[in-house]
């Protein structure tokens, strides 16, 4: 029998594993049940990947993400490895050939969803399959402590039923020791191997700033650390504004969002990946696969959202060994907007009561009726006609879905498209010879950039909505500009699928799941707490928080993150002598900055900060109409 090393070499390029793969990959050999948890970047795929290798048969793999599946698919091809990923997408009618392949065909890995895992088609088929190792993905999902808890994955420990004799290899990148319990127990795992591998990361510096001028903020620690670099921002605007301003200041920045295209996606990726833009500005969709040992430092420019998703994301710094820095840019509007948001998004149980009965009048359904057609869906038409909230009506939809009570089959991220094939000249002929055109032509040049280079993604809602069209009044005059040849409009159908999967009880049907939802909302707010708590505390070292919050117990201060910075610095400018030294300072060049002074004088910023306010109410100094400080006369 080859042996592991040889495979990780053949398949992989690498002549060792990292600790503590090794372990973890003989445990299953042995046939052992195992739980590995190991941080982002710690090589978890490999853990179930090398011993299906190493032995006959087929590999068994349940994950959340469609995206992840497809990514780790491709990459099982791209070394000439038979894999396949059974998603959503696939058609009822395409599963018979797709087992039988499965069956026949010598694959080694086999890609699937908890949902599709619930179907009975699908049951019946895996027991033909000659599976040897079952592996559940992102394993955090099966319990309800756990960050990212899916009702689905409560289904999943029908495999032990199914299969009583083979192994099951449970892998997540962030658990604490109560969501680790509850994984072996909801997968009847029998009497685990369990590996952890430690949170700390002694090459990596976490440092929480105070900012109110964020860029200025970023453009000191670009300065300092001068290498490649992801900044995370949570709205897909922001990652353009940000990284436009980063241009316009001397650096080669790109972004990065979920709405942009395959295509867009691909080239922004290689760009940074490649260091043609060493920095990147990206919501939380850019993570999966990325495997970039040289990032020395990682920015939230805007609060992450909850602890485990900073370490993740953090934990993209400095892979190869070598220091590299997380950064975290907060103030006290950072801190309100975090709670305001998790206010507006977490939905009561008499809400969601609300949605699920509008829901069941939307398409018609009588109490006591099982409708099984599945129905398109559009949000914003939805939330609309009822005068719902979007985000928290979306949330809704999100928990009947993870309680089993419909499937939501969500489309929104496909996107229309716009491009302008004819001159300046030719379009403005048009709407001169057209006027009643002029006005939806102008808002669309106006608003999105590049449209005569190529296909640009468009949000149709939002130009109907400001030009005050209705919508198919809208799509009915950009199909008339595509008949004129003056574009070339591609229409995505964003609309989501709604299949319901209980016959309608109205609160009946909700109120066996209200204490189930209560308590996740609970942990949300927990959750959302210990992040502010992580974000303001600012005597504890940051590593001993972080791997405290992970129920570590080897904690020693890390020595060099922020609050260990702030403890071992004594300033040499006291307090009470600040304003002098600021009178001095404006003295000599009559006209300074705050951030400026903050650089020059050896103190606390904060301290800086309340000095010149109390300069300004003692009508000492003044502000300038370029916002600098000058002494009073």
């Amino acid at each position: 029998m080859i042996s592991p090393k040889e495979i990780l070499t053949r398949y992989w390029g690498f002549s060792t594993f990292r600790a503590p793969q090794e372990a973890i990959i003989n445990s299953v050999l042995n046939q052992k049940d195992t739980i590995a948890l190991l941080p982002t970047g710690g090589g978890k795929s490999i853990c179930f990947q090398i011993p299906t290798l190493v032995q006959d048969g087929l590999c068994l793999v349940v994950s959340p993400l469609i995206a992840l599946m497809n990514d780790q698919v491709q990459q099982l091809k791209d070394r000439n490895i038979k894999a396949l990923a059974l998603t959503s997408k696939i058609l009822q009618n395409e599963l018979p050939t797709i087992f039988d392949n499965l069956q026949f065909g010598n694959y080694k890995f086999l890609y699937i969803s908890p949902e599709k895992l619930q179907t009975s088609i699908v049951q019946e088929r895996i027991r033909n399959l000659n599976i040897q190792l079952i592996a559940v993905d992102e394993a955090h999902c099966i319990s309800e402590w756990g960050h990212d808890f899916r009702p689905s994955y409560l289904q999943i420990h029908k495999l032990r039923d199914h299969f009583p004799k083979i192994p099951i290899i449970a892998l997540t990148g962030s658990a604490t020791t109560k969501v680790l319990e509850d994984i072996s127990v909801q997968l009847k795992l029998n009497e685990p191997d369990i590996y952890r591998k430690s949170f700390a990361r002694d090459n990596l510096v976490f440092r929480v700033v105070e900012a109110e001028d964020k860029l200025f903020k970023v453009e000191q620690v670009l300065k300092r650390t001068n290498g490649v670099t992801i900044i995370y921002v949570n709205t897909r605007r922001k990652t353009i504004e940000l990284s436009n301003q980063l241009n316009t200041l001397g650096y080669t920045s790109t972004y990065y969002h979920g709405g942009l295209l395959y295509d867009e996606k691909i080239k922004q990726f290689e760009n940074w990946f490649t260091e043609k833009t060493p920095i990147i500005v990206a919501t939380n969709a850019f993570g999966m696969g990325i495997d970039k040992p040289n990032v020395r430092v990682v920015i939230h420019y805007d609060v992450p959202n909850s602890i485990e998703n900073y370490m993740q994301e953090a934990g993209r710094a400095g892979r190869d060994g070598k220091k590299a820095y997380s950064v975290i840019l907060k103030n006290d509007s950072d801190i309100y907007q975090t709670k305001e948001r998790f206010q507006k998004s977490i939905p009561t149980i008499d809400f969601i009561k609300k949605v699920y009965f509008q829901l069941n009048q939307f398409y018609h359904i009588a109490y006591g009726e099982l409708q099984e057609e599945t129905f398109d869906f559009n949000l914003s038409e939805f939330c609309n006609l009822y005068k719902f909230p979007v985000v928290l009506t979306y949330n809704v939809l999100k928990t009947l879905h993870k309680d089993g009570i419909i499937l939501l089959d969500e489309n929104f991220d496909r996107k229309s498209t716009i491009h302008f094939i004819g001159t300046n000249k030719q379009v403005f002929d048009y709407y001169e010879r057209k006027p009643s055109f002029e006005k939806l032509i102008k808002l669309i040049l106006r608003t999105y950039g590049g449209v005569f280079e190529g296909p640009k993604p468009i949000n149709l809602n939002y130009i109907a909505k400001t030009i005050g069209m209705p919508f198919s009044t809208l799509i009915g005059q950009l199909k008339q500009f595509e008949k004129d040849e003056i574009i070339a409009f591609y229409h995505a159908n964003s609309n989501a699928q709604i299949r319901f999967l209980v016959p309608r009880e109205d609160n009946r049907t909700i109120n066996p799941f209200s204490r189930g939802i209560e308590k996740r909302n609970n942990l949300k707010l927990h959750k959302m707490k210990a992040l502010i708590d992580f974000l303001q505390n600012d005597t504890i070292c940051r590593n001993i928080q972080l791997l405290h919050y992970f129920n570590e117990t080897n904690l020693e201060k890390c020595g060099h993150c922020d609050v260990c910075q702030e403890s071992n610095k004594k300033p040499n400018v006291s307090a009470e002598n600040i304003p002098n030294l600021i009178l001095t300072i404006l003295t000599q060049k009559e006209e300074v900055s705050s951030k400026e002074l903050v650089l020059q004088i050896n103190a606390k910023e904060q301290d800086v900060i309340f000095s010149l306010q109390l300069l300004v109410e003692k009508n000492r100094i003044g502000l300038t109409s370029q916002n600098k400080f000058r002494i009073l006369e």
